[in-house]
């Protein structure tokens, strides 16, 4: 008999009597979560049953047993099926016939199918070799045939398990390592992988393998529930891609959210990451206890006889004190015998002070005794405990893990309430790395490095944890953070003066890096709106440490040498106003020699000639402890100077040229210079700060041959743009929100300053240059500044005679900008 005759006797009435019922449990309203999965695994259970039967005369000597996610009842819509069909190894050729008979009706149903046929050692075997079998097998489950001989495999599969732990459960440790470092964490992806990332589906499954090796066990409160959730979201995410996927893509996100009936995509991502949130801590709850176990069992008897003295053989624990009611004990910050968290109310401060101090973790039973019975703080707080706080803050890296423990057991709502609000919440911007509670944490993890150079750090640290605190609410997060962090300090004890300064810390906690890479710093009116909002001298310094530390915990696209040297002079110019001094006006400075020889060249050639000058600046510092303080000047891009006979379409035709060549550009100054005396006309003189997105930059004779050709029309520049896009298309995903271009108001007295907020993409500064100069505008400088996927321009502009703007004449040429973007 053929494996297709094997295929059509067996699939018959069985097979498609199993697809239409799946189909219906899966499309007619069938209650989700377990009951879904567990009827789903039932009615597979019995369809394959069925087929078992129908090839053997008799049940004795061969079983089919179900194993992994299979093995443990849960099926998703598109879960592949993990079967293994055990014999003994007496008839090899009646066990062949019978896996035809098994596998064929499995794959023509189109379902996914992870098999494998062996003897109960082979099994054993394989376990031995590879750990993932082993996982697999634990979750062994019967299905059809010899029952004997599956309960005799999961008899023996359990017991090599637990026999050989102290070697296997190391390797499993270092498997869910290597695999978080190849996926990130599930808590902080805007694309998660939910099998695979840290605190997904494997890691679950790994807490119960070693829960079965009984060395240690995770902590069991909420784990449950987490990988429920997490199941059920897979299930929604099937149905609604009829994919076996685990990625929830961006553009999944809604239809899964609402197959779940939630709000939105925010509301599901939030519990996803509430999900892994808990599974990721008992992971680290566990694997800690693993080592301490393993590391126990590796002294030798005779040594444990020494350590022991009258304990009956059990090692004495050496407890080392480290603060009032705070030990020391085995690698982890405990509570001291002595210690009553229920008349100690700043004792869940102290302990996790302590620990972030000396480096080490919270144990988990510590944590949850001072949850279970520490008294509430008095409002305001007594003065130790929020110094205990802000030494918590100042401890560096040690800080996350403590903070975590804390967050884990509710203890960081119970103090500071407002939390609740931005716990697990996500950041729809890839320049983010953290959700935003993690990324509060993070921010003070940086600005413990600052710690030195402010007079206030405690003002720092606490201005970091609060800075996007108004996330959780709607509106313009930085002025519900204002409100927010005023009770907060005045809750925590600070005075009504430095509740003050925290509240102006976060209300303008993006105005130096904002201003700075969007704003004219020339224009004393810049300086003067600065200062104006930040008040006080000792408030800058402040500001400018938030600042720094703000934007090296947002993500590596935040801050750079350049941003840095930005914000610097915009400092520097600020503090001169707070002492005292009047901002400089104004005023054109004089050209340099360079500038006058290229200008002398290009009126002497009657076309553009330019110089490209690489800029460097000391690296920018690091809050991170050791980090090299030898390291050479970084990069800040290179200088691009540019003059040419004053004439129209200057702006688009050197954006669009250098758009074509992959650069980037940050800062573009335009202004005209006069040519000798006797001589009509003037010519314009572009200082550009460019930087290559890849490879090395152009040549400068390229530079000026395509220039030459866009200014005369023969460099069809926007053909070429879109050839190349349409070349590589980019990956779709998201549709971005429309671009929005506005007036930004009293932002100068010298000119107009238009902001653009708009998608990044190749070309758009060439855009904007087209649109602006159809719009009958002169630009006399750019600011552009691009986060992740946005692009942030403004642009201060003129009327030909070089006076700023009227209101409705601004208003209507923002309108047409936004119109050609929109276009």
């Amino acid at each position: 008999m053929t494996s297709t005759d094997v295929t059509e006797e067996a699939e018959g009435p069985g097979s498609g009597g199993y697809a239409a019922a799946r189909l219906r449990l899966l499309t007619e309203g069938a209650s989700s979560g377990p009951p879904r999965r567990r009827a789903l695994a039932e009615l597979t259970d019995d369809w394959l049953a069925g087929l078992f039967g129908a090839g053997t005369g008799g049940h004795a000597g061969v079983a089919l047993v179900a194993v992994g996610g299979y093995g443990r009842g849960e099926l998703s819509p598109r879960s592949d099926l993990d079967l293994l069909l055990l014999h003994d190894g007496r008839d090899d050729q009646a066990v062949a016939a019978l896996a035809d008979r098994l596998w064929y009706p499995v794959w023509d149903l189109g379902l996914d199918l992870d098999h494998s046929v062996r003897t109960p050692q082979q099994a054993r075997k394989t376990a031995a070799e590879d750990v993932k079998v082993q996982l697999g097998l634990l979750d062994a489950r019967h299905l059809a045939g010899d029952l004997g001989l599956t309960a005799s495999l999961r008899t023996a599969v359990l017991a090599d398990w637990r026999n050989q732990a102290p070697r296997r459960l190391p390797e499993l440790r270092d498997l869910c390592a290597e695999r978080a470092e190849r996926q990130g964490e599930l808590r902080f992806l805007l694309e998660p992988d939910l099998k695979e990332a840290r605190g997904g589906l494997r890691d679950a499954t790994a807490l119960r393998a070693v829960a079965a090796s009984w060395l240690a066990d995770a902590p069991r409160e909420g784990l449950a529930d987490a990988r429920r959730r997490l199941l059920d979201v897979r299930d929604a995410l099937h149905l609604a891609t009829g994919r076996a996927t685990d990625r929830l893509a961006l553009q999944e996100q809604d239809e899964v959210a609402a197959g779940l009936g939630l709000l939105d995509a925010d509301a599901l991502l939030r519990q996803v990451y509430e999900a892994a949130r808990v599974i990721s801590y008992a992971g680290d709850v566990t694997w800690r206890e693993v080592g301490r176990v393993l590391r126990a069992r590796s002294v030798r008897p005779r040594l444990r006889a020494m350590m022991s003295g009258r304990n009956g053989g059990k090692p004495a624990a050496e407890r080392s004190p480290l603060a009032e009611g705070v030990v020391e004990q085995d690698g982890e910050v405990v509570l001291a015998r002595t210690a009553r968290p229920e008349r100690d109310p700043v004792l869940p401060l102290r302990a996790a002070a302590a620990a972030a101090q000396a480096g080490l973790p919270l144990s988990l039973h510590a944590v949850r005794r001072l949850a279970a019975t520490a008294r509430p703080l008095p409002t305001p707080w007594p003065a130790e405990a929020r110094e205990q706080l802000v030494t918590l803050l100042g401890s560096g890296r040690p800080t996350v893990q403590v903070w975590e423990a804390l967050e884990a057991e509710g203890l960081v709502t119970r103090l500071l309430p407002d939390w609740e609000r931005v716990r697990c919440r996500p950041q729809r911007n890839a320049v983010h790395l953290w959700t935003v509670d993690r990324h509060l944490i993070e921010t003070a993890v940086r600005a413990a490095g600052f710690a030195r150079r402010v007079h206030r750090p405690d003002l720092l640290l606490v201005a970091a944890l609060l800075h996007d605190i108004g996330k959780g609410w709607p509106g313009d997060h930085s002025v519900a953070g204002e409100t927010i962090a005023r009770d907060v300090a005045a809750r925590i004890g600070f005075d009504g003066a430095d509740a003050a300064v925290l509240a102006t810390l976060v209300r303008h906690h993006l105005l130096l890096v904002e201003t700075a890479t969007r704003r004219d710093l020339d224009d004393p009116a810049t300086v003067r709106a600065v200062a104006e909002a930040v008040g006080t001298e000792r408030t800058l310094e402040l500001l400018h440490a938030l600042t720094e530390a703000d934007a090296l915990a947002t993500g590596p696209a935040a801050w750079s040498s350049w941003r840095g040297s930005l914000v610097a002079d915009l400092v520097k110019r600020v503090a001169a106003v707070l002492a005292g001094e009047p901002p400089a006006e104004a005023e054109a400075a004089a050209p340099t020699a360079e500038q006058e020889r290229l200008a002398v060249e290009a009126f002497r050639t009657g076309g553009p000639v330019l110089a490209l000058r690489a800029r460097t600046e000391p690296p920018a510092g690091s809050a991170e402890p050791g980090a090299a303080k030898d390291a050479g000047p970084e990069p800040l891009g290179v200088e691009l100077l540019i003059a040419v006979p004053d004439q129209a379409g200057v702006l688009p035709a050197v954006a669009g040229v250098l758009a074509l060549h992959r650069l980037t550009v940050r800062t573009a100054e335009l202004r005209s210079l006069p040519l000798p005396d006797g001589v009509d006309g003037s010519v314009l003189l572009l200082d550009w700060r460019v930087a290559a997105q890849y490879g090395s930059l152009p040549q400068a004779a390229r530079l000026r041959a395509d220039l030459v050709r866009a200014l005369d029309g023969t460099l069809d520049t926007a053909g070429r743009l879109a050839e190349r896009d349409a070349a590589h298309p980019r990956r779709r995903g998201v549709e971005p929100p429309p671009p929005r271009v506005t007036v930004a108001p009293a932002a100068s007295r010298l000119a107009t300053v238009i902001e653009v907020r708009a998608q990044d993409a190749p070309g758009l500064l060439f855009r904007l240059g087209r649109a602006l100069e159809a719009a009958g505008v002169r630009v006399r400088s750019a600011h552009v500044s691009t986060l992740g996927a946005n692009a942030v321009d403004a642009f201060y502009v003129t009327r030909g005679d070089g006076v700023p703007l009227p209101g409705e004449e601004a208003a209507s040429v923002a309108r047409e900008v936004e119109e050609s973007l929109r276009a």
